[in-house]
C-alpha cells in the first residue's frame, strides 16, 4: 500500500490569497566607511650571468625587504611570501642552450593595520635595491562589524519598504514568510567591497639618510547589501 506525501501546508500559499496576499520586495543598504586595513607588494629583483651570485643577491635582497617590513613591528599585521622566480635567459643566437644571463624575483606582501607607517614604509621599500613597490589596496577585515550592520540595514529596509506598500493598499503586514540573501537565490555575491586606492596618514619619524615619506590619504570604503523578503499582509481595503 502507498502512503500519499502529505499536503502542503496552506498556513502561506506560495501565492498569496485575497484574504492574506503576499509582499515581495528587495531591502539594500549601502554604507561609506574607512578602510581597516592596507596591502602593499613588495617585490626584489636580481639579473646577474652567474648563477650563484644572482641567487646570492636575490637571497639579500629578500631578507632586507622582509627585515624592513619586520622593523615597523605590530603596524604590518602579515607579511607573506607570493611568487618566487628564478629563471635562465637563453642567447638567442647560437647552437645548444647557452645561457646569456639570470633573473630573479620575490613578491612580499605586507598588511598594515596602523597606516601612520604606511607612508613611510612605502617609499623605503621603493629605496631598496632593484625593487618595486605596488598599492595599496585598501581593505575592511573580514570580521569587520561593518558587514552585519549593512545586512541588517538591508532587512529593516526591506520592512520599512513593505509596510509602505501594505499601508498604501490600506494593509498592515501580517507575518514574514522569508527573508534571503540575494546571492542565496543567484550565483553572483550579493555582498561586494568597492576596492579603493590611495594612502594616506602621518609617517613615522625616519633618520636624515632614509627617503621621504609619502602623505597618503585612505580612500573611503563602500560596502553593499541586498536581502529578497517576502511578507503576508491583511486584507486590502480597497
Amino acid at each position: 500500500m502507498t502512503i500519499p506525501p502529505p499536503a502542503p501546508s496552506s498556513a502561506h500559499p506560495p501565492h498569496g490569497t485575497p484574504d492574506e496576499p503576499r509582499l515581495a520586495v528587495r531591502g539594500e543598504a549601502r554604507l561609506e566607511v574607512d578602510p581597516e586595513i592596507a596591502r602593499i607588494a613588495v617585490t626584489v629583483s636580481v639579473r646577474g650571468t652567474d648563477r650563484r651570485t644572482a641567487l646570492a643577491d636575490l637571497t639579500r635582497r629578500n631578507t632586507e625587504a622582509r627585515e624592513l617590513i619586520r622593523s615597523y613591528g605590530d603596524a604590518v599585521e602579515k607579511l607573506e611570501t607570493g611568487a618566487l622566480l628564478v629563471t635562465p635567459e637563453l642567447g638567442r643566437h647560437g647552437r645548444g642552450e647557452r645561457v646569456r644571463r639570470y633573473h630573479g624575483r620575490v613578491r612580499l606582501t605586507a598588511t598594515l593595520g596602523d597606516f601612520t607607517a604606511l607612508g613611510e614604509l612605502s617609499t623605503r621599500a621603493a629605496d631598496l635595491e632593484l625593487a618595486a613597490v605596488e598599492g595599496p589596496w585598501w581593505a575592511l577585515r573580514p570580521d569587520s562589524p561593518v558587514h552585519r550592520e549593512a545586512r541588517q540595514q538591508a532587512v529593516r529596509e526591506a520592512v520599512t519598504r513593505a509596510r509602505e506598500y501594505a499601508e498604501a493598499l490600506g494593509a498592515e503586514l501580517a507575518a514574514v514568510v522569508e527573508v534571503a540573501d540575494e546571492g542565496a537565490e543567484h550565483p553572483e555575491t550579493w555582498m561586494a567591497t568597492e576596492a579603493a586606492r590611495g594612502f594616506g596618514g602621518r609617517a613615522l619619524a625616519a633618520d636624515a639618510e632614509a627617503a621621504p615619506a609619502l602623505d597618503l590619504e585612505p580612500q573611503r570604503q563602500t560596502v553593499y547589501a541586498r536581502v529578497n523578503a517576502r511578507f503576508t499582509m491583511t486584507r486590502p481595503q480597497l
